[in-house]
């Protein structure tokens, strides 16, 4: 910030990082943390007069899904890791921003860095930046989730030495190797946290004749969900109606059925890590060897998967100190240091026009 009316803008401006993700969406500012951390779930009223009038969003809106009369919808505007909706996708940032930000009294316009999953478009990424300027910002900045879950992991990113970072999310699963501030290898696959959640649904209907909701699905996945074999593996009771008799029905099953119903979702994670370390020059290899992969994400948070990775590559495999919300911490961080900041645009900006 060389010029003197930035510096003062500084002063008084909140700078805002934001973790735009698939299921959840966290909101950092700068010198008070992670103040928001909601569900990225808007509800819509279809009935109303104005198109799509919003009724809730987030953690109000979450609470609505499967339980609304036809008039309402509950949605995610973004689905495996990209914008399904603009307008409700920016009517949420609009609504993030806007209750970090206020009114408040002299306060100056925010500036804003939003983590984006690596597959959205240019014409998805000028909406969200759109979004954040008309939601307040003075200048909005885009950066894809595997670089900031690294920057927020502790990596050493800008320096001359490989690191990997796997983000395992709602909607997609990025695989990225990184060195000198720029992402080298990097992969995108739509198996992440939903998939899993849709395997247990699929593996209760085949085997139990039992309909489960995601909510019960995610539950089994967080309770007893494994990658690897337990040390002691715990059961559980699934709750849902009968498919046959149309009644309710509860069913117990064991971590190592849920672990038969992940093991297709894993896998294909498995090999996304093995084909971007295929990918990957040798001397980051080397580094890669030395320091280890770093998992995060909440699908790192699923038992015994640093070990199954461990075993599959042959390398040090570790989850981040704080997996859930690297990526917003890597946002914050980003506006700490102006000249990072700048990098980070300046990469952005030079990746959409090789594109």
């Amino acid at each position: 910030m060389n010029n003197p009316i930035d510096w003062l803008l500084g002063l008084f401006s909140l700078d805002i990082g934001i973790d735009l993700g698939t299921a959840n969406t966290l909101v950092h500012v700068k010198n008070r943390g992670i103040v928001i951390n909601e569900p990225s779930v808007v509800a819509i009223d279809i009935s109303s007069r104005r198109r799509n009038k919003v009724k809730a969003i987030g953690s109000e809106a979450k609470e609505m899904v499967g339980r609304t009369p036809s008039h309402i919808v509950a949605i995610r505007p973004l689905q495996d890791g990209v914008i399904s909706d603009f307008d409700v996708t920016e009517q949420m940032i609009h609504h993030f921003i806007g209750k970090v930000h206020g009114n408040r009294i002299g306060a100056a316009r925010p500036r804003v860095v939003i983590g984006i999953p690596s597959g959205v478009t240019e014409v998805e990424k000028r909406a969200v930046r759109d979004a954040a300027i008309s939601a307040g910002a003075r200048e909005a900045g885009l950066v894809e989730e595997p670089m900031a879950a690294a920057i927020g992991a502790g990596l050493p990113v800008t320096e001359s030495v490989g690191s990997m970072i796997v983000d395992i999310g709602g909607g997609t699963t990025e695989v990225a190797v990184i060195s000198l501030g720029g992402i080298v290898v990097s992969r995108s696959i739509r198996v992440a946290g939903d998939e899993m959640n849709e395997d247990i649904i699929n593996y209760a209907r085949q085997k139990y004749n039992l309909l489960i909701g995601e909510r019960m699905a995610e539950r089994a996945k967080i309770d007893i969900g494994s990658a690897y074999p337990l040390e002691r593996e715990r059961t559980m009771i699934l709750r849902g109606r009968n498919l046959i008799t149309g009644l309710p029905e509860a069913v117990e099953v064991s971590s190592v059925e849920i672990r038969e119903a992940l093991s297709g979702s894993v896998q294909v994670i498995v090999d996304a890590v093995k084909a971007t370390l295929d990918e990957t020059p040798p001397e980051l290899v080397a580094d890669l060897m030395e320091y280890g992969i770093v998992l995060a994400g909440g699908g790192a948070l699923l038992q015994g998967l640093a070990q199954r990775l461990q075993d599959e590559t042959r390398m040090h495999v570790y989850v981040a100190d704080n997996p859930l919300t690297a990526v917003v911490m890597g946002t914050g961080m980003i506006l700490e240091k102006p000249e990072f900041y700048r990098e980070t645009l300046t990469s952005m900006q030079r990746k959409s026009t090789i594109r």
